[in-house]
């Protein structure tokens, strides 16, 4: 009886190697369970991670007062507290205005590990992410000089900077949003896939096996590699045209390129697409399926790939909502116009 069970157990340990082997063969790869290689993955050279860097730009990510109104903060459309997106179709900022290309927010969570960023790949890292919306009047349609001003008006923020940056910084808008993509840098959701990569064979179900096995059996691999499953620039509409690219005018950058989303908590990430258009996960694999690989996914497919999916939901960075510093009569006043 011992000598059978021992069999089943290598037997098991075999398949599970195997598959390990077909993923990192798909080029599919795990975020490191080590902090040392996770750091290399992370960190900018220019912007390095440290600890008042990031406990400041928290802050920054969550103070609504940067933008115009005072009402819209990088969390409004990256909310942390659920899928690091805002959970609507097109994103909705300043005066209550939808996004004029009727884009998608994508989650800031794993955002790191893109090749590039936008829909269209225009920023190269999330330093020069983070100055877009803050300066985009559909979104936060505030100006380098009111996000100075707010910052520079409360002491508790400028003895935040010089404990981050040294007693002579000068607080610029560019060093306001480094500060928030240094924040952003650990922003990082280890999940069940990732430790079964890294060795730990039951923290898949079996279910979330034979579905990693179709996910690279049919080919979605082909796009959705890498650490984030996705986060490089590809062309969308392969084998056939979305059936939603007649909502909003977005056709991808001068090449026809778009970023393919991650699916690193896809799960919670609801809408899909550029335009959000399509909510059931299953229908978004179903549609992938016809417009990228021009094939048609079956029911089945469809299931247990959205099962595999399911192992990429991972554990976020716990942290408290942080406590902002109190305005100032130097401090400008909301102005929702």
């Amino acid at each position: 009886m011992k000598k059978i069970v021992a069999l089943t157990v290598t037997a098991a340990s075999l398949m599970a190697s195997t598959l390990v082997q077909d993923a990192k063969n798909a080029g599919l790869m795990p975020i490191p369970s080590s902090q040392t290689e996770l750091l290399k993955l992370t960190d900018n050279p220019k912007n390095p991670i440290t600890k008042a860097k990031v406990k400041l730009g928290q802050k920054l990510y969550m103070d609504p007062r940067l933008s115009r109104s005072g009402l819209i903060s990088c969390n409004t459309c990256h909310n942390l507290m659920e899928g690091g997106d805002d959970g609507v179709g097109p994103s909705t900022g300043h005066m209550w205005r939808h996004n004029p290309h009727h884009l998608n927010a994508p989650t800031v969570y794993n955002a790191v590990f893109f090749g590039s960023q936008f829909w269209d790949g225009r920023a190269k890292d999330l330093e020069e992410q983070a100055q877009g919306p803050a300066l985009a009047h559909p979104e936060m349609a505030a100006t380098k000089g009111h996000i100075e001003e707010v910052v520079k008006s409360m002491p508790q923020y400028v003895k935040a900077f010089k404990k981050a940056y040294g007693d002579n910084v000068k607080i610029t808008f560019e060093k306001i949003t480094d500060t928030i993509a240094n924040f952003e840098r650990t922003l990082v959701t280890p999940a069940p896939f990732d430790a079964f990569m890294n060795g730990y064979e039951e923290a898949m179900t079996p279910k979330q096996k034979e579905g990693l096995k179709t996910f690279i059996q049919v080919g979605c691999a082909s796009c959705h590699n890498g650490v984030a499953l996705g986060g490089e620039m590809n062309v969308l509409n392969v084998a056939a045209t979305y059936k939603y690219m007649n909502v909003g005018d977005f056709k991808g950058d001068k090449n026809g390129m778009v970023k393919v989303p991650t699916l690193r908590n896809i799960t919670e990430t609801a809408p899909y697409f550029h335009n959000g258009m399509i909510w059931n996960l299953k229908d978004a694999i179903k549609e992938m399926g016809r417009i990228q690989l021009g094939m048609k996914i079956t029911d089945k497919q469809a299931a247990s790939i959205e099962a595999f999916l399911g192992s990429l939901t991972g554990k976020k960075p716990h942290m408290m909502m942080p406590m902002l510093p109190a305005s100032t009569n130097k401090t400008p006043k909301p102005n929702l116009n």
